[in-house]
């Protein structure tokens, strides 16, 4: 028989890489089993699950509201899942939940430090709980937790780039030292601010190269911003006047970016972190105060304790941020420790671990 998987979440890249990672992972076990999404409409997993090669259905979600729970139970009663997976967001709620009525195991992977409010509601019918940070037992019953890590994108372990040729791709000189800048998948309004206000100290540090993802919702924005600035236009991502600039709303090849890069600056989303840890990136994070319990401060904290990682408070990015990349960056010696410390931190093949633990379920 056919494991069959429903895997639901989504909202942030933050989200969906891992769901999309899990699925794989099954696959690879389990070639033959059938997998579904349940996502939000309108949400970026709409887009990015199809474009995996997974079939996805988008609810109209609003919370736990009736519609919703009455729609999940149409889903799941048509695809007979013999498991269900929630990784947090919109529709993970309606659906586990859904889910757990109808007497389908459960199995929810929490990505942050600090519990969601979805996850802590559906611990209490969760058959499994992989986390990715220790002392989780605060939040879900200890008996349930696993310690899995959190789900990568794969070809940023499969696909190891070569530092010279990364560095070549984005137009660079191998020789000097590069930062990449990240907000997320949708851009970050406080760290695109504070490479605007910082424009003149990225031109008068010519030494210094930077990789600028603005994000969709930014990149216009920044591209006008350069434009009255220098009177040139961002042409192919590059800025005529300021050479060692790459500007760019999303970056495809990240496993290109990560190798380039000798210092990384981040929001603080657990996804994101998981990949600094994986492949050894010193980062400063920056973590968003837009979000849930301020979890992303939680998460950041937990590798500022070991060493791991240095912390810019959004609040003070604008005068504190670039000062404290630029120091780094120089620093040969800091940036080696940041390396090893947040290496410790790694917990490699999550994907794997977390489908094991799917397919345990279908046995169980």
């Amino acid at each position: 028989m056919k494991p069959r998987i429903i895997i639901s979440g989504g909202g942030t890249g933050g989200h969906i890489f891992p769901a999309i990672s899990i699925a794989n992972a099954i696959k690879e076990l389990k070639p033959e089993a059938e997998i579904l999404f349940v996502g939000a409409e309108g949400r970026m997993e709409m887009q990015r699950v199809p474009d995996a090669g997974y079939k996805i259905i988008g609810l109209p979600v609003a919370g736990f509201d009736r519609k919703n729970l009455w729609m999940t139970r149409k889903i799941l009663k048509d695809f007979k899942p013999q498991v269900a997976v929630g990784v947090g967001g919109f529709a993970s709620g309606p659906t586990l939940k859904a889910a757990s009525k109808m007497g389908i195991p459960i199995l929810i992977q929490e990505q942050n430090s600090f519990a969601g409010v979805t996850n802590k509601l559906l611990a209490k019918s969760a058959d499994k709980i992989c986390v990715a940070y220790e002392g989780m037992d605060n939040f879900f019953p200890a008996d349930h937790i696993i310690l899995t890590g959190n789900p990568v994108r794969q070809n940023l372990l499969t696909h190891q780039a070569n530092h010279d040729e990364a560095v070549n791709s984005f137009g660079f000189d191998n020789t000097k030292k590069i930062i990449l800048i990240l907000g997320g998948s949708l851009g970050a309004r406080t760290i695109n601010d504070t490479m605007k206000a910082a424009i003149d100290t990225v031109i008068h540090n010519p030494d210094i190269q930077f990789i600028w993802q603005t994000g969709k919702i930014y990149i216009e924005e920044v591209k006008n911003f350069v434009k009255e600035k220098t009177g040139d236009e961002v042409t192919n991502n590059h800025v005529a006047s300021i050479p060692n600039l790459f500007i760019t709303e999303f970056i495809k090849n990240m496993d290109d970016a990560y190798a380039a890069a000798d210092l990384v600056i981040s929001r603080a989303g657990a996804g994101s972190i998981s990949e600094f840890c994986l492949l050894h990136k010193p980062v400063i994070l920056v973590p968003s105060p837009n979000v849930a319990e301020d979890h992303q401060t939680k998460n950041a904290l937990a590798l500022v304790s070991k060493d791991a990682a240095l912390y810019v408070k959004d609040a003070e990015a604008i005068h504190n941020l670039m000062p404290v990349a630029l120091d780094t960056v120089r620093d040969d010696k800091k940036l080696k420790s940041l390396s090893e410390n947040i290496a410790t931190l790694a917990l490699p093949d999550s994907a794997n671990i977390i489908a094991k633990e799917v397919l345990k379920l279908i046995k169980e």
